[in-house]
């Protein structure tokens, strides 16, 4: 498990193309997931992760949360799943998330985010701009400590049409499995 943190984001760019299958069968592309006037939640995640272990039960409440107050949500698994066989889009359909968890076989999704990591979060603006790549909360290893829910916090925000104030703490998790 290599330990690795998101760079600095690069605030202010757009959301890259894609169109990835998922586990509930249909195919998704960026234009399902915006909406004018709201942010977006991109997140990318894996199955074998502890860190996003840890944070499994967290995130199918954002997601839930989030979805009630219409704000779009997708997860995208990128790891090489030949060499992390739990990480199998087969293995992904066994998860119950309340947003679509898409798969990017050829990691060409992950690699036009610049995704680095699992957890990797790419929040959008109301304009579909970067505005958010940060941590999901400020505990991510015992739910108990949490005070703080900065995702949510800037969803909230930017749903109100804020700008976010600086300083995000990077997400940090196990690095995306590249292949070859």
């Amino acid at each position: 498990m290599a330990l690795t943190y998101t760079p600095s984001p690069d605030l202010g760019q757009s959301c890259p193309e894609f169109s990835l299958p998922a586990t509930d069968g249909q195919t998704y592309a960026r234009a399902d997931f915006f909406r004018p006037g709201s942010p977006t939640v991109i997140m990318f995640i894996c199955n074998h992760c502890p860190y996003v272990k840890a944070i499994e039960e967290r995130l199918v409440q954002l997601g839930r949360d989030l979805k009630a107050l219409g704000v779009p949500v997708a997860a995208i698994s990128a790891n090489d799943a030949a060499r992390y066989a739990e990480d199998s889009f087969e293995k992904m359909k066994e998860k119950s998330y309340p947003f679509p968890y898409l798969y990017d076989d050829s990691q060409s999704t992950a690699h036009a985010f610049g995704a680095v990591c699992t957890p990797d979060f790419f929040v959008y603006d109301n304009h579909g701009r970067l505005a958010f790549r940060g941590r999901l909360d400020d505990s991510w290893k015992d739910p108990s400590r949490v005070t703080k829910r900065e995702l949510f916090d800037a969803v909230l925000l930017l749903k109100e049409g804020q700008t976010l104030p600086a300083g995000q703490a990077p997400s940090m998790g196990c690095s995306i499995k590249w292949k070859g």
